[in-house]
């Protein structure tokens, strides 16, 4: 069951920012990458208020610099989608349970990012999830 409303053009959308974010990651940090996303749109908290939907989301001013490639573009392939739809129905993986942010560095992870604790990396890119004071719903969201 979805935990966020999704119909099958959201689900192509969360499909190619998975893969334009992080096909390099594999399918597990193209999940990785549904998860962030999902917690934004679930959270409400700090520079996600009022995001609510998949196209706010992925459309969010500065918030994925894969938009603004032709990449993003192109039609997404079923394994992806398979991937949107696992994010979608709420499935999680650490370190991006309760992330909002990710970073892929050229060295090591900053102990912070966006004022955000470093909770953990996979392969190239490196996650951050909020504090309990700054995001307590992310916390008790699912």
């Amino acid at each position: 069951m979805a935990v966020v409303k999704a119909r099958d053009s959201d689900i192509d959308l969360m499909a190619r920012l998975l893969r334009a974010e992080a096909e390099g990651e594999g399918d597990q940090g193209m999940l990785m990458v549904g998860n962030v996303g999902i917690n934004r749109i679930r959270g409400d908290c700090s520079d996600f208020k009022n995001i609510r939907t998949i196209p706010q989301m992925v459309y969010q001013e500065h918030a994925f610099e894969a938009v603004q490639k032709g990449y993003f573009y192109q039609r997404p392939r079923e394994r992806e989608k398979r991937l949107a739809r696992r994010a979608i129905n709420g499935e999680r993986l650490w370190p991006s349970k309760y992330s909002m942010w990710y970073f892929k560095p050229q060295g090591d992870c900053p102990a912070t990012w966006y004022g955000q604790p470093l909770v953990g990396r996979y392969k190239q890119h490196c996650f951050y999830e909020p504090t309990g004071e700054e995001c307590e719903a992310i916390y008790n969201t699912f």
